[in-house]
């Protein structure tokens, strides 16, 4: 291999030459790895055997500081390049297709994930004596580009798959147990959705990894893919699936919308993973897109109806006899984010979704006010989003909003005043709202009212619009 010139020791008429060029010299070792794992060559035998054992022997040398802290822009990207070398290990190590159903491949892949696994336990060690040494977060941006690629090995090769053997299958839970001291994580989990509410955890670099072998043309190239997917997808529950809708329904189908019957068991188990921990309505809704590819406007006439039309028009038609406050609670919960998705055209819908709000605005819904609260919010999303219509319909949602006003400053009931607060700051909002798509009736309507309401609270509120109505700065809206 061609790697001994950039490993040579500076020669003492050379020890003027500045530490960049050292770095230099230190990154193209690694590049030059990078470049032979990359050709077809590298998988045959002693060409892998070469390429590998001088990865092993410039990790073993290479002190842990030079790998993760140093100056100059070419030690600035070894966290990157060492990025780079994890994925063309990952998949130099990744079964063929041809390994799928085992046979000869088989020991072949075995082989080499576990000699790509002792390598990742070296890379891993270092990373935990730089964690332990180095101040700052040199290492941190270093693990930041290693966690993905191993990760993804450690699941591909730690499954019982016919590419794997027992030896591999122990080489690779090593690393992953690696992977997880390193990072800190008690769990498989916690390391993808991270360990608190205030660490975002790996599960969008993962899923960026493995996009690009999960569309419909390249899902099958590796036959491991699915099962990383899908065991990944098992690990990350309620509450924190729903932000990953977009990325792991796609997949999910592909694999489900799949003649061979455990593919497509595969992906109805995905499904079904996704349905028991991502709201179904809001589930729904990204499922819409990926149904409604076919329709497009093409300016001519009415929009056509959409699905997200029809499951609106069902929805409400459900809301407005319900008495059930678990279920009028479910069905508010979810109103708003179908008229943000419908936007304009939720004109459409909006005579009966008029005759919801007022119903729903005038029954107490508990201490939480969660119904009434997501009403109030479905409201002022229908106001932005088709204020033409909304003039019309003044006097009929200012009666509303004052009754609600008046009930809650009046309020005896044990709700918290910081549920009270939250609904007459809402109510006042929709008030603003509603004053702007009016062109200032409002102001003129509320005017006698601070006059003749004995209730001071509910003064202060309406004093509130017009003041906003004038032109006064308001932080509420």
């Amino acid at each position: 291999m061609e790697l001994d010139s950039a490993l040579e020791a500076p020669s003492q008429e050379d020890s003027n030459l500045s530490e960049e060029l050292s770095h230099s010299a230190f990154g193209q070792a690694f590049s030059k790895i990078l470049h032979c794992l990359a050709r077809p060559e590298a998988r045959r035998g002693n060409v892998k055997d070469a390429v590998l054992k001088d990865l092993g022997d410039l990790i073993e040398a290479t002190e842990f500081d030079r790998l993760f802290e140093g100056t100059g822009a070419r030690l600035r990207g070894m966290p990157e390049t060492l990025g780079q070398v994890a994925k063309a290990l990952e998949k130099y190590a990744a079964p063929s297709k041809e390994e799928e159903g085992g046979g000869d491949g088989h020991s072949e892949a075995a082989e080499k994930a576990a000699q790509v696994g002792l390598l990742f336990l070296k890379l891993l060690g270092k990373v935990e004596t730089a964690k332990n040494s180095l101040v700052g977060p040199a290492w941190q941006t270093g693990l930041h580009h290693l966690a993905g690629p191993v990760y993804i090995f450690a699941i591909t090769h730690s499954l019982e798959q016919p590419w794997t053997t027992p030896r591999s299958r122990e080489v690779a839970r090593e690393v992953l147990t690696s992977l997880l001291q390193v990072t800190e994580c008690g769990s498989v989990a916690g390391f993808l959705h991270g360990e608190n509410e205030d660490e975002k955890g790996r599960l969008s670099v993962i899923l960026g990894l493995l996009k690009p072998d999960l569309y419909k043309e390249s899902w099958k190239n590796n036959p491991a893919i699915k099962h990383v997917f899908s065991w990944t997808l098992q690990q990350v529950t309620r509450p924190w699936l729903s932000q990953h809708l977009e990325r792991v329904l796609p997949a999910s189908l592909v694999i489900s919308d799949d003649y061979q019957t455990e593919n497509k068991i595969l992906g109805v188990h995905c499904l079904h993973h996704i349905v028991l921990n991502v709201a179904v309505l809001l589930c729904l809704l990204d499922l819409f897109p990926i149904l409604e590819k076919t329709l497009h406007w093409k300016g001519d006439g009415a929009r056509p109806t959409t699905h997200c039309d029809e499951v609106l028009r069902l929805i409400l038609t459900h809301m407005e006899p319900e008495h059930r406050l678990l279920l009028r609670r479910t069905y508010a919960r979810n109103l708003p984010a179908f008229v943000n998705r419908l936007g304009i055209l939720t004109v459409r819908h909006l005579k009966r979704l008029e005759r919801v709000i007022i119903g729903y605005l005038e029954v107490y819904d508990g201490p939480e006010e969660e119904a009434r609260l997501k009403i109030l919010e479905t409201l002022k999303l229908l106001m932005q989003h088709t204020w033409p219509r909304v003039s019309c319909r003044l006097v009929v949602l200012l009666k509303a909003l004052l009754k609600l006003i008046c009930d809650v400053a009046r309020d005896p009931n044990l709700t918290p005043e910081s549920v009270k607060s939250a609904l007459l700051q809402e109510a006042t909002d929709c008030l603003i709202l509603l004053d702007r798509c009016s062109q200032g009736r409002v102001k003129g309507l509320l005017a006698k009212i601070p006059q003749s309401c004995e209730d001071r609270k509910v003064v202060n509120y309406i004093r509130k619009v017009q003041q906003v109505s004038e032109g006064a700065p308001y932080n509420g809206t």
